[in-house]
């Protein structure tokens, strides 16, 4: 999953993707409660630029007090300079409005990229009072952007006249863009108008950012605690070790199993005790649901009803049409116009043979740090010439992190690379990737990402041995990453992944491919202690496996995707609904109501779309599935891992974030239209010729 690069106007003062779930620095060696806040000034970490390489954050400075000066110090400062934009008495040109845009906020884009990032993944008591105060206030100054109507008057203009401004294609992409948004925003409606959607905006923003809190709470709260070893058989003597260290970090007696983001949980797959087996999964599916101070259902009965309210404000039947009309499909019904994966034809394709596959015997070949260094980075150097160098002198926000530096063929620097893996329950759910820098050569930046994702982490001692879906999730947050990193824009706006949520989750899926491939999969997979490879029978049973189950594992995904869009098509005539009834009935509508396959996340826990930015958007994994497999098969034909092959992809695609038409993007690199045929066979659901 990507974050939505933060840069400028929306992105530095709307933080709606991943997780806002604000987070202590380990390195401070200070407490929430010992600490007081402090005046903003030069000492204040944010006040300039970090000095660090590539202006890497300074972690070992910030302490928890700098966040809430330094953010309010630049809501102030943004509004300054984006009314001395507004009201010049200057005819607006390109250069005194669209660029003095991208040049503003500079110090709340600085501090809210690192608080952003943090937070997501090491919260603490005193940092989410931080985000409960400052949610609401940031939602008000995007407000003050894209409502101000003598800014958009100037926006307005440049637009009208854009075909006798002479600029170049970036340059001019970057001038509808800003038009566009501002008219998404509500730029064009009346000042009584606007007046009620700044309200809207600020209930949303605060509901969304207590979603994001309560979730966060009942995942903890929802582990699985055992003081009965026996209970937990069918785990690896490593994984009981884990267990043991998760319950000891907690303060609890014996075992614990901690819940991931997911409705199924990983260890379901291994434990032969059904009772622990239905613990564990009642306990998933449930955690926002038992009437305590942690159950979301009436927080987003509320946020579906006020987006409703929005839309219609904003002149659309629905919150999905609204928030559709600048992603590639357009359109509710375009994006679920899946004919090609409807229920009826893939139900019939659930594998009913069994695969003699043991995860535990394939988890010693797939030990983190070969995966990651002779796995996701080989095959960057083979696709795209990259090197990478580890940096032990630069600061982290937790003992686990671990940072790269980036260079590209000729020994240049591209960026930096922070990866922060293993699961803390003081970090939000799932896996994402995300800037603590945006690439820009406007400000003279270059990308400082960061990949997060909650393996288990093993006893000390012990090595990080993965499934072979957790090697996935690696090189999917690394193809966003690469997103990032091979980012080669002016405009920060349009830098890296800054593009539509449907067209975002093409460079990571993409990128998941060479977990598999053959060339690549020798590099990485060998024994942690031997270091021999893989048994050949062994990685058959892999490939083998992989198309099982495709029937259970689509439609949980379609399943989320109809939940979503359902959701965000209510009308704005619609009263609060009953979570648990809608839930149900809009399962029904679709043919999905199958109680042995249940979404990939219930409503109650759906972080993606009511605080994440994947609101009527999640339907784009499967979108860009399509674009993804259709693009690996583009390389198997054309030679697959080839440094021609990647510079072709790199210098046309992944270097280009929102610069053009991304359908236009897409087809020009691919030379054809998208193809869906691909995708079906990736997911073993139509049969392939056997090859003569």
């Amino acid at each position: 999953m990507a974050s939505i690069n933060l840069s400028r106007r929306t992105r530095a003062l709307a933080r709606t993707t991943t997780i806002l779930a604000a987070g202590a620095l380990a390195v401070s060696g200070t407490t929430a409660s010992a600490q007081q806040p402090t005046a903003f000034g030069p000492a204040n970490p944010f006040y300039a630029p970090s000095t660090l390489p590539h202006q890497a954050p300074p972690f070992d400075k910030i302490h928890n007090t700098d966040y809430q000066p330094a953010i309010e110090a630049g809501i102030a400062q943004q509004r300054t300079e984006i009314e001395a934009i507004a009201n010049s008495t200057t005819p607006a040109t390109f250069d005194n409005t669209i660029v003095a845009m991208e040049r503003s906020g500079q110090l709340l884009n600085r501090v809210m990229l690192v608080f952003s990032g943090v937070t997501q993944a090491n919260t603490n008591d005193l940092l989410q009072k931080v985000q409960d105060i400052e949610t609401p206030k940031l939602a008000a100054a995007q407000d003050a952007i894209y409502l101000n109507t003598k800014l958009f008057a100037r926006v307005h203009k440049l637009y009208s006249e854009r075909a006798t401004l002479k600029l170049d294609p970036e340059s001019l992409r970057l001038l509808e863009y800003d038009y566009q948004q501002f008219v998404k925003a509500g730029a064009n409606l009346s000042e009584a108008d606007k007046t009620k959607l700044k309200k809207l905006n600020e209930e949303d923003a605060t509901l969304s950012n207590d979603f994001m809190n309560k979730l966060l709470a009942a995942a903890k709260a929802g582990a699985y605690v055992t003081t009965d070893k026996s209970v937990l058989a069918g785990l690896t003597d490593a994984q009981i070790s884990a267990a043991a260290l998760s319950a000891k970090d907690t303060k609890q007696q014996g075992f614990r199993i901690p819940l991931q983001n997911t409705t199924q949980q990983p260890d379901l797959a291994e434990l032969t005790n059904r009772a622990t087996r239905q613990a564990i999964f009642e306990n998933s599916i449930t955690r926002t649901e038992r009437n305590d101070a942690n159950d979301t259902r009436a927080t987003i009965s509320r946020l579906a009803q006020l987006r409703a309210e929005k839309a219609h404000l904003l002149g659309f039947p629905n919150y999905a049409a609204w928030t559709l009309q600048d992603q590639m499909a357009k359109t509710p019904e375009a994006a679920l116009k899946l004919k090609p994966w409807d229920w009826n034809f893939y139900s019939e394709q659930v594998r009913k043979a069994k695969y003699d596959l043991d995860e535990n015997e394939v988890k010693p070949y797939f030990e983190l740090d070969r995966v990651l260094q002779d796995g996701v980075f080989y095959a960057a150097n083979q696709l795209y010439g990259l090197t990478f160098k580890e940096r032990h002198d630069l600061p982290v926000y937790n003992p686990d992190v671990r940072v790269f530096e980036v260079f590209d063929i000729n020994g240049k620097t591209l960026a930096l690379a922070y990866f922060d893996y293993f699961k803390r329950d003081n970090k939000q759910g799932g896996a994402w990737m995300s800037n603590f820098v945006n690439q820009s050569k406007l400000l003279g930046t270059i990308p400082v990402i960061y990949n997060v994702g909650n393996f288990a982490k093993p006893a000390p001692g012990e090595p990080a041995l993965i499934s072979f879906d957790d090697v996935t999730t690696m090189f999917h947050e690394f193809g966003h990453g690469l997103h990032g990193i091979f980012a080669n824009t002016v405009y920060p706006s349009l830098s890296g992944t800054s593009v539509p949520r449907d067209f975002v989750e093409f460079p990571s899926q993409f990128n998941e491919h060479w977990a598999s491939n053959p060339q690549v999969f020798a590099h990485f997979a060998k024994h942690y202690k031997t270091g021999a490879p893989m048994p050949a029978e062994l990685a058959a049973k892999i490939k083998k496996a992989a198309t099982f189950n495709e029937g259970y594992r689509l439609t949980e995904l379609l399943a989320a995707a109809e939940l979503d869009m359902q959701w965000h098509s209510l009308p704005n005539t619609a009263s609060l609904q009953n979570v648990d009834d809608f839930e149900k009935s809009a399962l029904a509508r679709t043919h999905l109501n199958l109680e042995t396959v249940p979404p990939r996340y219930r409503s109650s826990y759906f972080l993606h779309i009511w605080a994440n930015g994947y609101s009527a958007g999640y339907y784009a994994y499967l979108w860009t599935e399509m674009l993804d497999d259709d693009a690996y098969q583009w390389f198997e034909d054309h030679g697959g891992l080839t440094r021609a092959n990647g510079d072709r992809f790199r210098n046309m695609v992944l270097s280009r974030g929102n610069t053009e038409d991304l359908d236009k993007m897409y087809s020009t690199w691919l030379g054809a239209e998208p193809d869906t045929k691909p995708m079906l066979k990736d997911r073993g659901l139509v049969e392939t010729s056997p090859v003569k």
